[in-house]
């Protein structure tokens, strides 16, 4: 390239920022790198407890600071503009291809939504006894994880099939145990 493919260097710097960035999540998130600077971001996460992100923020700083002398203040700010974004976008992407959800709910009635939980979904779940502490009725709590997918399905199958439960839905992006990453 001779000259810039537009005269929009923030239009530019978005993607040139953007889509290697999600390259790099996708390779990072399954252990691979595509190689320079990652390979010693990736050593850096795996001997602290640096996420991949800042790992990489903290490898390639000093190349980006320098591109201010070897170019100029503007082109500077923009590598260093574009660095932050890249280090927290991949954090980012990284979180979203691992997304699942994790489950809470309190019931009366555990088995019916276990049975559904194990059979239908092909996961596991937890079952702890509690009591309501308005109604001191017993109570029945049900520990589960799954996928984005899972969820729906479990979240719908109990609105049918027991809608007086009670669910607390949260996001989660690190489950290590069987099923999931670590396993």
């Amino acid at each position: 390239m001779n000259a810039p493919l537009t005269d929009e260097p923030v239009l530019e710097l978005m993607f040139a920022v953007a889509l290697p960035a999600i390259g790099s999540a996708i390779l990072f998130n399954i252990g691979a790198s595509s190689g320079g600077t990652d390979i010693v971001a990736m050593l850096l996460k795996k001997y602290t407890n640096i996420n991949i992100g800042k790992s990489l923020f903290i490898t390639d700083f000093l190349i980006t600071v320098s591109t201010i002398f070897v170019f100029n203040i503007k082109t500077g700010l923009f590598s260093l503009a574009g660095l932050m974004i890249k280090s927290l976008l991949i954090d980012s992407v990284i979180e979203s291809i691992n997304l699942c959800k994790y489950f809470n709910v309190v019931c009366d009635d555990p088995h019916v939504i276990c049975e559904f939980i194990v059979s239908d979904l092909n996961r596991s779940a937890s079952i702890l006894k509690a009591e309501g502490a308005y109604s001191h009725s017993n109570k029945y709590i049900i520990l589960t994880a799954m996928n984005r997918h899972q969820a729906l399905k479990l979240r719908q199958f109990i609105r049918e099939n027991q809608p007086s439960a009670f669910i607390l839905i949260s996001n989660t992006s690190e489950i290590i145990g069987k099923g999931f990453r670590g396993f």
